[in-house]
């Protein structure tokens, strides 16, 4: 499939390969902890996401972009180079950010299934993919997250 369908849907697996390697990384970063425990299952449940994503594109006749999705992948790597207030390691902004960026993708994830289902048509096309059921997991994954985003932030910029 060409169009414009078919590059929104290519920029979109694009976007939760990073997502999917912005959690792993966050949950690494994290492990042992309860914010560690939180972010694999997150991370566990994005990775079944972009599956789900990958097989709905094949099902439409979109073929993934090995070249986009290589950027991707380069580009959340390039990310982690940004200043976190520490001269070396993982400082309290970086799991902040982190934090706050996955929330961003969640956010925009149960955007992409309610496009796809109510925009796209492809609730009539593929009525076998259960759409609120996928906007019902992105809920559920950004609620996990929301409290660890608050503790965080909160301990990160609170000065006093």
């Amino acid at each position: 499939m060409d169009g414009f369908l078919g590059i929104y849907l290519r920029d979109q697996l694009a976007l939760g390969v990073v997502w999917r390697e912005l959690a792993r990384r966050a949950q690494r970063n994290n492990r042992d902890t309860e914010l560690g425990a939180a972010l694999g299952r997150v991370a566990a449940a994005i990775a079944e996401d972009v599956e789900t994503f990958r097989t709905i594109m094949h099902r439409v006749g979109v073929r993934p972009n090995p070249v986009k999705t290589g950027l991707a992948v380069a580009a959340e790597r390039l990310g982690r180079l940004k200043l976190n207030g520490r001269v070396a390691g993982y400082s309290p902004l970086s799991r902040f950010v982190e934090l706050e960026f996955l929330a961003m993708g969640i956010d925009g994830k149960k955007q992409l299934w309610t496009t796809l289902r109510d925009l796209a048509g492809l609730a009539a096309r593929l009525p076998d993919v259960d759409f609120d059921q996928l906007i019902d997991r992105a809920e559920r994954q950004r609620a996990e997250l929301e409290p660890f985003r608050v503790s965080v932030g909160t301990e990160t910029f609170c000065v006093f």
